[in-house]
């Protein structure tokens, strides 16, 4: 390794010619935050952030990891803290704890300045100055604390109202969209949907006995910006059952402004249904019933579209990022629920623990909810939860494996109408 360089506190800053290289492209460097952290020479943890500057440095200089976990907590919790060990502490001794805080955001992920600063305030005294915002579940990652600071550290946390998330094989940290406070394309409280369900279950997720972890998320709209359908266990979409709303004088000023064509091309032709088409007097035509709310025309022309006026949410389940069977969509459970009242909202947080509860008695080590659904099959994890199949219950966008029978022989009768003209065309 190079030379080290002096600083006033007397602990040399680390040489680091390879991370050095992370800086010097076009994009901001997590390095550059990380010097910075480690020449804070008036805050306690700048030892330890050179210590971690040179074993990430020694990191990419050997191509191996040096940390391994371990077990460490606060009192009555088996959950929100992720041990880091170093195995080279004699090398790096500042840097041999490097633990890493899971602390439950505001739902929608809504703060004030004055309790950022808080939270800041309290990660200076106790920690590392190292904050993501946010992990994919949600939670802040407050990273690189030692374990004798960790329970006073959470105790300032407790004390100002924040809680830790999940982590191991229980209930993780939920994660909801910023919503109706902000998105005009939301179609139901997201915020109270996800406070509610967590409220339910914070006993699976601070004293972690599942067979693995379980994911709820809330988007409030087919946009879906905190990756629900996808990326967790339980997802709730918001969506509409009616017509969309179109004002027709908003769309033909979005015509003229940017011309048919931009029109055709960049809202009509994205239509993944062609749902959509432009008349000759520039206004709009939809066919709602081949809607699938991908709420593209909606992103583009948001003055003359806008989600119906009966609002509600699709539930999915089974979400996964790759491990055993690779990625899964999220497999509808619910195609339309009304989230309007009270007791709709408790309807809904006891299906989500209805799954939950389902999942945890048949779910094999270490199986996520959607491998376990692949394993079992879907009419038997219906049957379990105390749901009826339905048709709306789609894997793979328009397809689905149920059929209805009803008037089966006069659609058969219309078929062979419309075939009728084109065999005797060929004769």
């Amino acid at each position: 390794m190079a030379q080290e360089n002096p600083t006033k506190s007397g602990k040399p800053m680390p040489a680091t010619p390879l991370l050095d290289q992370l800086e010097s492209g076009p994009w901001p460097s997590f390095v550059t935050g990380l010097k910075r952290l480690a020449l804070s020479e008036d805050k306690q943890y700048a030892p330890m952030m050179k210590d971690l500057l040179g074993q990430l440095e020694h990191s990419y200089d050997t191509r191996k990891g040096y940390w391994k976990g371990g077990t460490v907590g606060v009192r009555g919790y088996g959950a929100g803290i992720i041990p880091r060990f170093s195995e080279a502490r004699d090398r790096f001794p500042a840097s041999a704890e490097f633990h890493t805080f899971r602390v439950q955001p505001p739902a929608g992920m809504h703060y004030d300045t004055a309790t950022m600063r808080k939270l800041c305030d309290i990660w200076e005294k106790h920690g590392s100055g190292l904050i993501a915002f946010h992990g994919q579940s949600g939670d802040i990652m407050f990273q690189g604390i030692r374990t004798e600071n960790v329970q006073p550290c959470f105790d300032e946390l407790n004390e100002i109202g924040f809680d830790l998330g999940g982590a191991g094989a229980g209930v993780r940290t939920s994660m909801s969209c910023v919503g109706g406070a902000r998105c005009e394309q939301s179609n139901y409280n997201e915020q109270k949907a996800h406070r509610m369900m967590i409220n339910s279950l914070l006993e699976e997720m601070h004293r972690p006995a599942l067979p693995y972890k379980f994911k709820f998320k809330f988007s409030g709209c087919g946009n879906d910006c905190v990756n629900a359908s996808h990326r967790s266990d339980f997802a709730v979409l918001g969506t509409w059952a009616d017509d969309m709303q179109v004002d027709q004088n908003e769309f033909k000023a979005a015509v003229k402004k940017r011309g048919r064509k931009e029109i055709i091309d960049q809202v009509i032709n994205m239509c993944p249904t062609r749902a959509l088409s432009l008349n000759d007097d520039d206004t709009l035509d939809i066919d709602n019933k081949s809607c699938v709310r991908c709420m593209h025309c909606i992103n583009v022309l948001t003055k003359a579209l806008k989600p119906g006026k009966v609002r509600g949410v699709t539930v999915l389940a089974g979400g996964k990022r790759s491990l055993k069977i690779g990625d899964l969509m999220g497999t509808v459970l619910v195609p339309f629920m009304r989230l309007e009242t009270e007791e709709d909202y408790e309807k809904l947080v006891a299906l989500g623990r209805k799954v939950l509860e389902f999942w945890a008695e048949n779910a094999l080590d270490h199986e996520r909810l959607g491998e376990m659904i692949e394993r079992i099959g879907l009419i038997n994890f219906l049957d379990g939860i105390g749901l009826e199949p339905d048709a709306n219950m789609v894997i793979h966008p328009r397809t689905s494996s149920y059929v209805r029978l009803d008037g089966w022989d006069e659609e058969v009768a219309k078929w062979k109408a419309r075939r009728a003209p084109k065999a005797v065309a060929a004769e």
